[in-house]
């Protein structure tokens, strides 16, 4: 998701219903205000939830700008082109995220029983 849907989805104040987790940041006061802003602006969304929206889309943007990096060669395209392993952070961020979101699964799972 991109910042403009996101303001469309304020405007329309749609909210997921996954699960959410609680977690502590700090921040500076002119990002405070800023948030403070954009909540006035959105009356119908919490400084939370706007919050836990602009971290998923930074979160998507990091992913999306991370570097491919050429890898062993593992076969050819239909073309006959070479065509190679990402050797660049994307398969360990993947991975990472996986691992602990198996675990945050696991502890959700936990607190419904």
């Amino acid at each position: 998701m991109k910042v403009q849907p996101l303001l469309e989805r304020w405007q329309s104040q749609s909210r997921s219903s996954s699960p959410r987790f609680r977690l502590q940041a700090e921040l500076g006061p002119q990002d405070v205000a800023r948030l403070q802003a954009l909540a006035e602006m959105y009356p119908g969304c919490s400084v939370e939830s706007m919050l836990a929206d602009l971290i998923h889309v930074a979160l998507d943007d990091l992913e999306a700008s991370f570097p491919f990096v050429n890898g062993p060669q593992v076969g050819e395209d239909e073309c006959g082109d070479p065509v190679y392993e990402d050797a660049g952070p994307t398969p360990r961020f993947l991975a990472l995220t996986r691992k602990h979101l198996r675990t945050l699964s696991q502890s959700a799972g936990a607190l419904a029983s």
